[in-house]
């Protein structure tokens, strides 16, 4: 990785000597800024690939700095350091935009790890933002697919965002949810008002309610302020519920009623708030199926089913493709100031016949990976390592024949076999009695031998399993593996 800035806005001069030095060690050039203000004005006149701030600080603290920063600089890493580590204060932090929470004091491997994978994150992400963005500028305009099942959900989409009805979009995970939901209200008359998306499976248990409908101050350990929740703050425009098929049986009566009666109770408080929203609901689970193993609420259910909208797979829009390719191939290289990019006419009907499990989210980031590892303008078949696979792979084993790419991890399972009795490549599926083992069995068994391949090297073998080093630490932690 080439050396990057890193701001450093800390207040303590110890502190911020020692940040300094991990920083300057970890191959980037460190700049200091004692005060938040410093800090907002050397990212006015700087360029800064990433930022260390502490929470606590005289005059502007660390969410004041943040809440600038994020709508001027949305793509910034931002790492927050503290010595405060109640939930109140993580889920603070995390509002306001912080891409990691670190609790001081804190090894230097521990801060090293966290900048490489904040850096990372802005080059391969899941879901990258500027292209969301361009597809849903111009509404339903910005979307990109000519096909007829790309046409019977614009038409749907179109007829929703006429109207204030509660939608349910479904289809499989990658397919765009979000970026509809994004064109509905870009083409409804609340397209000034706020659009809050909430993704309702990665909310921590104990937190949902508290997200959604907001707390008082001293409602629980660690309230220590009045916080609003996601209803208030899209009050009067939009809000998306992703996966909402997660949400807790005791979140979803309280989302019956606020969306029966427009109101919402936050927690602790002692009446309720009135809120004006357009709900937008995603899943890619049969929810109608939850519904009759009692896993979903039927009630709630007819609520947000009112309109409902299926988004087709890729691999049936396959005529979408070249459209696809084309639009990512134009965004790529604007977004990283790299060459323009053209696709072979080899690898085109490739990338077309590709049944693509991972649908447009999986398209969009080989296309990313293929433009920043290239160094040849016209990307060929050999850019996309999942193409030479065979999807899907046989039940039992994965031969090195193969070479196939897993399409959740893009790790690179092609020595792993089943058939070559060699102990160092060989990674049985099926357990002593006959029973697949646990994917996270499996995965725990890969890192082990992989960093014992590497030696220890943990750079080295983040980087060979396609993961950031702290989500390598992290692992490490879940499966009790030692380096």
């Amino acid at each position: 990785m080439s050396p990057k800035t890193v701001l450093i806005i800390e207040d303590e001069f110890t502190q911020s000597a020692l940040l300094e030095g991990i920083v300057k060690r970890a191959g980037h050039q460190p700049h200091i800024a004692h005060t938040g203000a410093d800090g907002l004005a050397f990212l006015d006149n700087n360029h800064v690939d990433i930022v260390l701030l502490d929470l606590v600080m005289p005059g502007m603290d660390g969410i004041e700095v943040l809440q600038k920063i994020r709508p001027r600089w949305p793509k910034l890493p931002v790492i927050m350091l503290t010595a405060q580590s109640s939930i109140n204060t993580v889920v603070d932090a995390m509002r306001a935009g912080a891409n990691d929470f670190i609790v001081k004091p804190a090894s230097a491997e521990r801060i090293r790890s966290a900048i490489n994978a904040g850096l990372e994150t802005t080059s391969f992400v899941g879901e990258i933002e500027p292209m969301r963005k361009g597809m849903t500028a111009a509404g339903f305009a910005g979307l990109i697919g000519d096909s007829p099942a790309m046409h019977r959900a614009v038409g749907l989409a179109e007829r929703a965002a006429g109207a204030s009805i509660p939608v349910l979009i479904d289809g499989e995970s990658g397919v765009g949810k979000e970026v509809f939901a994004r064109a509905i209200h870009a083409a409804s008359d609340r397209a000034n008002q706020p659009f809050v998306a909430v993704n309702c499976g990665a909310i921590p248990e104990n937190l949902v309610e508290s997200i959604l409908f907001g707390h008082e101050k001293g409602a629980f350990t660690g309230a220590t302020e009045k916080r609003v929740g996601k209803f208030a703050e899209a009050n009067r425009g939009t809000l998306f519920l992703d996966e909402v098929g997660e949400l807790p049986t005791d979140i979803q009566v309280k989302l019956l009623r606020a969306l029966q009666e427009k109101e919402i109770d936050p927690v602790g408080g002692r009446s309720s708030v009135p809120v004006d929203i357009r709900v937008i609901s995603a899943t890619n689970r049969n929810l109608a199926n939850l519904v009759s193993e009692d896993e979903f609420r039927e009630d709630l259910y007819y609520r947000l089913n009112v309109f409902p909208i299926t988004l087709p797979p890729l691999r049936e829009r396959r005529e979408d493709i070249p459209a696809l390719v084309s639009h990512f191939l134009k965004l790529i290289p604007e977004m990283e100031d790299l060459p323009d990019r053209t696709i072979s006419p080899s690898a085109l009907p490739a990338l077309v016949a590709y049944h693509w499990p991972g649908n447009i989210r999986q398209l969009q980031n080989a296309l990313f990976r293929a433009v920043i590892l290239s160094d040849h303008e016209q990307l060929e078949a050999r850019d996309f390592p999942h193409l030479k696979g065979n999807y899907p792979v046989s039940a039992t084993t994965i031969s090195d024949s193969e070479h196939y790419t897993s399409p959740a991890t893009n790790m690179d399972l092609a020595n792993f076999s089943t058939g070559v009795p060699n102990g160092d490549t060989v990674i049985n599926l099926l357990a002593a009695g006959g029973h697949f083992r646990s994917l996270a069995d499996i995965e725990a068994e890969i890192i082990r031998r992989t960093i014992t391949h590497y030696e220890g090297k943990m750079a080295e073998v983040a980087r060979r399993l396609g993961i950031g080093r702290s989500t390598l630490y992290r692992k490490l932690e879940d499966y009790s593996l030692k380096r």
